[in-house]
């Protein structure tokens, strides 16, 4: 099953894509608890549990992941570029997620066994529209250096020990992940209670992610058996993985298939504000020193050595101070980009269909919509 998610593409291109396969869901129960993540059916309702379209977009997968899964201190970023300076920007990243066109060809890679890597997530994907947010849980999940929160973090003690079948299984019946997925439903003025399949002419994207574990590489598919190893690396995960993701790139871009890359990293704006608590304790010391004051011993200067004469410590303050303004300059870029996105994510989530019937209802009294109807079918024809 995969995504039927509307891709923001490196190419620009917008789609909305149909299934690939029939919806699979897991019938709701009262279960409370742990128990509430393995309710089972012997039949399948393919319309209890949705999981909506949503749009891939790093605003939209950044407000999912701190506001909807409450992990703090995360983001999405689009990548254009693997190369060095792009990876210095967004160091450190904690995992990379991919989206292609979804052909259905088959891969011939070997998978390893995750009963043999008790410590990896991996979950096997069981319904339809969740590969986004499984390639999100994929990163999540597999990096230590992020708190994941009350939510995620019970549910990965829970289904530790689940092989990955059941680990999809707990996914598909997490209240809390459904719902934090559900959030950016779009608002339909018709709802279809049946379940279509993609045909051919439907556009069907997938997300797939890479991720560092024990001094490997994986990448983590959800349509897949298990992980695939994409080969062995020491402190630079990311030279292991840019081949084996420009190799993907080269090959859709061949065949005109669209697709994306974005990576999850450390939030940028805290970053920037740990380094100018640095700066401005580097500015603190410098300044004693030009100012004749006696030597002082700062916190946070992260071993920072004040130069022995006075014009040495001038040109020391002057190297701080453009920091500090550069850091200032990173720090707004982030604020108005978050504002952008709680913006556009506002708009996303609102109902605008009682406006539009209003609307409607307003220039039909007025005598005004059918000639708009009629010049909208008449500029149509004109186009075909």
């Amino acid at each position: 099953p995969a995504d039927r998610t509307a891709p923001r593409l490196s190419t620009s291109f917008r789609s909305r894509a149909s299934p690939a396969g029939s919806t699979v869901a897991i019938p709701r129960s009262p279960a409370r608890g742990p128990a509430r993540y393995l309710r089972r059916s012997p039949s399948f309702d393919t319309m209890g549990d949705n999981w909506c379209t949503i749009e891939s977009d790093p605003g939209v997968f950044t407000e999912l992941m701190t506001e909807g899964f409450g992990v703090p201190g995360v983001q999405m970023e689009e990548l254009w570029s693997l190369d060095m300076a792009v990876e210095e920007k967004n160091a450190p990243m904690y995992g990379l997620i991919f989206l292609f066109k979804y052909t259905g060809e088959k891969d011939e890679r070997p998978t390893e066994e995750a009963a043999d890597l008790p410590d990896l997530f991996f979950a096997n994907q069981v319904i339809t529209n969740a590969c986004a947010t499984q390639a999100i849980l994929a990163v999540l999940l597999n990096s230590p250096e992020v708190d994941l929160g009350g939510t995620l973090g019970e549910f990965k003690a829970f289904t530790r020990e689940f092989p990955p079948d059941l680990k999809g299984l707990a996914i598909s019946n997490s209240d809390s992940i459904r719902t934090a997925h559900n959030g950016f439903a779009r608002q339909e003025p018709f709802i279809s209670e049946e379940a279509r399949t993609a045909t051919k002419d439907d556009d069907v994207f997938h997300f797939i992610a890479y991720v560092p574990h024990g001094g490997r590489v994986y990448e983590l598919d959800g349509l897949k058996k298990g992980p695939i190893l994409v080969g062995e690396c020491e402190e630079d995960w990311l030279s292991v993985a840019r081949p084996a993701i420009q190799q993907r790139i080269n090959q859709y871009a061949s065949s005109e298939i669209q697709f994306n890359l974005m990576a999850i990293v450390k939030n940028r704006k805290e970053g920037y504000q740990a380094e100018m608590a640095v700066q401005e304790a580097r500015k603190t010391v410098v300044d004693a020193k030009i100012n004749g004051a006696e030597a002082m011993d700062v916190d946070g200067t992260d071993g920072f050595v004040v130069a022995a004469d006075v014009p040495g410590a001038e040109a020391q303050r002057a190297d701080v101070m453009a920091k500090i303004a550069e850091l200032q300059v990173n720090i707004r870029t982030e604020e108005d980009k978050f504002a952008a996105w709680k913006q556009e994510n506002m708009r996303r989530k609102h109902n605008y269909i009682p406006f539009v019937m209003a609307l409607m209802k307003a220039l039909a009294e007025k005598g005004k919509l059918a000639p708009m109807v009629d010049k909208a079918n008449a500029k149509a024809a004109e186009a075909e």
